[in-house]
Parts: C-alpha cells; structure tokens; sequence
C-alpha cells in the first residue's frame, strides 16, 4: 500500500509532538528530584506537583510514540476502508450529479471528455435505447460518418424543378439540341442558407459509376450528378448538363468549367470573406440537365445535413399522365405532400419535409407516360432506372 506525503507528514508530526511530551516530562521530574533534594530551594517552587506532571506528560508521550508504531499500518487500513464505504454510499449521488451535469451543460462535458469517452458514452446511451450493444455502435458509426463528413449544415431549402418537353423552349439558358430519344428537359433551382466551411464549390456530372460513388463518398464538398449515357446523351455535353447560375446574397458568382472524357466540372468560388466571417448566408444555384422519358424518372439527393426542406415539380408542359413522388428520409421526419389536381395547369407535386434530414436523403419523382399504365397500376415503373439529378 503506497502512503502518499500527506499520511507521512501527519505522522511525522504526530512522532514529534509525542517525542516533545516526553522530553518535557523527563524534564519535570529532573526538576522536582533537585528541589527536592535542595533544602534552599524557595518555598513556592515546592507547591507545583512538577512530579505529578512530569509522570503524565513522560507516560503520554511514550503511549503514543508505542501507539503510533503497532497501529499505523492498522490506522491506513482503517481510513481506507472509511473513504470506500463513503465513496460506495455516495456512489449513486455522484453517478446521478455527473450525469445530470453532463446533460444540462454540454460546455462541462467538452471541458473533460475526450472523443473516445463522448464516443462511449453516446453509444452505451444508443445501447441503452436500443437493447443491442452491436446495433448501437453500427448505427452510431454509421451516424457519426454520415455527419462528421459535412460540417455543413443547411437550413430552409427550396428546390424548384421544372419539367419540359425538348422541343419547349427554357426560361434559362439556351435551347437544346435534338436527341435521338426523346427527352424531358430537367431545370433545378436550389435555395438555402449556411454558414460555409469551403470556399470553392464544385458541381460535377458524370456517366461512370465508379467515379460517381468515388466523388460521392470522398469529396464532401462537391454536390455530383449521375447521367446515365444514352444515344444523344452526354454527361460531359454542357448541353446535357450545365450550371447556369449560382448566387450568394443575391450577388453572381463566377462559374469555371472544366470538361472530360465521362464528365465535366463547373467550380465556383464564393470568397474569403463568407467563410472567414462565420455568418449565414444565402445560396442559390440553377442548373439544367436532360433526362429520357422512358426512365420514367428521377431522382434528387441533399448532400449536407438539411433542416427544412420544400420541393416542388412543375411538369406542365409534358406528356406525363401520372406522377408520384416518394421520399426516402431515414431520419423518420413528418412529411407532407402537396399535389394539385390532375389535369389542371400548372401540373405540380411538392413535398414538405419538417426537421433534420441526414446526407444523401433521397427524393424519387417517377411518371407514367400518356397511354401508359398508371404508376400505382404498374409498380415496375417505379423500379426502373431513373436519373439521378
């Protein structure tokens, strides 16, 4: 049993107070024998009971340096076990104060707790919840990746998407090309606030599939298309794919481009000072794209935490008879859909989604043609493939 310097210097003084009692009491009866045997020594030296006290003070020393020396170790033992009955007894006070602590203040729990530690405790609370230690930690892991990957958090976002026939000529941009196949024109309008992290936003389009899942999972600052290639159809064709707006604080932005093979790039650099100003701000960007008919539809994704999201489909002018909508939010939030009646302009079907809602959220809009079975009628349409956008 180590003894720390506190316990050695109480013993020390202890030794030495009793040492101290002692010496005196050797003294006093030292000096009572020699008046005694002093027949001149004054009268009122004799009136003390120096022998008496002598006797006392010698005896109490010794006591206790005797004392001190058998039952140390015994003493040690005996406060050891005092401090562990305490601690067991007030054990669930402080259990129950700490955690209260912790859960009141989050600033008390960043001043001691390390990753690993708010790690473990996050778990072990999931585990708590969920009856399955394993569960916990694999939805925890899973969590943690999804949301550590984008410091980004989005708020109030509002995507607009307008569908078209080819031949329809678009409120923005340029108008398309023939295609071998026929096409909806696609144009999407994003709006939102953040406070950014990252200066440069990119925004690529790709026909690979390797390199789309590639950019997905390791380029959390970049937002990706897939375009699936077809007769006609490109994802490095700016007439299939383009960024034509992007905006902060209702200011323009600059947009660079950059093509390849399966693909291209448009990149935007939105300034030192909204990042270095940790302020909100309000982002708006508009893109277009194409995609077939007979993919029966299409498919969009957040790629940052959302809080608040509203999306809406214009397709008006097409030749859509039916159109659903599915929202595959795993965060369990309350949605609410919004559809106007068939055949009434303007065609439209939005989707309100309250709360949080974690990256790569999906948002799926799936047609049936005119003179085509309805989608509810025919639930292979809805398991095609469709165009991510």
């Amino acid at each position: 049993m180590q003894v720390s310097s506190h316990h050695r210097l109480h013993h020390l003084k202890l030794v030495i107070v009793a040492l101290l009692a002692f010496v005196i009491g050797i003294c006093l009866l030292v000096t009572e024998r020699l008046i005694h045997n002093d027949a001149s020594s004054p009268i009122w030296l004799t009136f003390w009971p120096l022998e008496e006290l002598g006797q006392t003070m010698a005896t109490a020393g010794l006591f206790a340096l005797v004392w001190e020396y058998f039952d140390a170790k015994d003493k040690a033992a005996r406060e050891d076990e005092r401090i562990r009955r305490l601690l067991r007894e007030s054990a669930p006070d402080f259990r129950d104060a700490v955690i209260q602590g912790f859960a009141v203040d989050n600033d008390d729990l960043k001043r001691v707790a390390t990753p690993e530690l708010l790690d473990n405790l996050a778990t072990n609370a999931l585990a708590l919840r969920l009856g399955d230690r394993a569960f916990a930690r694999e939805v925890y892991d899973g969590l943690l990746k999804q949301t550590m990957a984008s410091p980004e958090r989005w708020h109030d976002v509002k995507v607009s998407l307008r569908l078209s026939c080819i031949q329809e000529r678009s409120t923005v941009g340029t108008p398309l090309p023939p295609f071998s196949d026929p096409v909806f024109e696609v144009v999407v309008t994003w709006e939102y606030t953040l406070i950014p992290h990252q200066r440069v936003r990119r925004f690529a389009c790709t026909s690979d599939r390797d390199e789309f899942h590639e950019l997905l999972s390791e380029a959390p600052g970049t937002s990706v298309w897939f375009l699936a290639a077809r007769p006609g159809i490109s994802a490095g064709d700016r007439n299939c794919f383009e960024l034509v707006q992007y905006t902060v604080d209702g200011k323009e932005r600059p947009i660079r481009r950059s093509g390849r093979k399966t693909g291209q790039t448009y990149s935007v650099d939105i300034g030192e000072d909204a990042v270095s100003e940790g302020k909100a701000i309000t982002v708006r960007h508009v893109y277009r794209t194409v995609t077939a008919k007979d993919a029966h539809g299409l498919v969009i994704a957040t790629t940052a935490p959302v809080r608040g999201l509203a999306a809406e489909l214009d397709y008006t002018n097409t030749d859509i008879a039916d159109l659903q909508i599915v929202a595959l939010t795993p965060t369990g939030t309350d949605t609410r859909r919004i559809k106007t009646i068939q055949g009434l302009a303007p065609r439209s079907i939005g989707v309100e989604i309250a709360g949080w809602l974690l990256p790569q959220s999906h948002l799926s809009f799936v047609w049936a043609l005119e003179g085509e079975a309805t989608v509810s009628e025919t639930p292979a349409v809805a398991a095609r493939s469709v165009s991510r956008v």
